[in-house]
C-alpha cells in the first residue's frame, strides 16, 4: 500500500473536490482519495493506492479535471 500527498491550487467547493477524486480514481490501483479543501487557497489530496502509482499519471488526472499540482 502506498500514499501520496500533493497540493493542489484552484478548488473551490465540493464540486471541485468530486471532479478531482473522480479524475484520480479512474488510476488503476487508487484505493482512496482524501481532500482537505482549502477554498480558495492550496488544498491538499492525500492518495492511498494498492501498488505505486506513477506522478505523471497523478498529474494527468487532476490537470484533466481542470486543475494544477503545486510544487512543494
Amino acid at each position: 500500500m502506498s500514499s501520496n500527498t500533493i497540493n493542489v491550487d484552484g478548488m473551490t467547493c465540493d464540486h471541485c473536490v468530486n471532479a478531482v477524486t473522480e479524475e484520480i480514481s479512474k488510476i488503476p490501483g487508487v484505493t482512496e482519495v482524501n481532500i482537505d479543501l482549502h477554498a480558495g487557497e492550496i488544498s491538499q489530496v492525500t492518495i492511498t493506492a494498492g501498488i505505486e502509482i506513477s506522478d505523471a499519471d497523478i498529474v494527468v488526472a487532476v490537470e484533466e479535471a481542470g486543475y494544477s499540482i503545486v510544487p512543494v
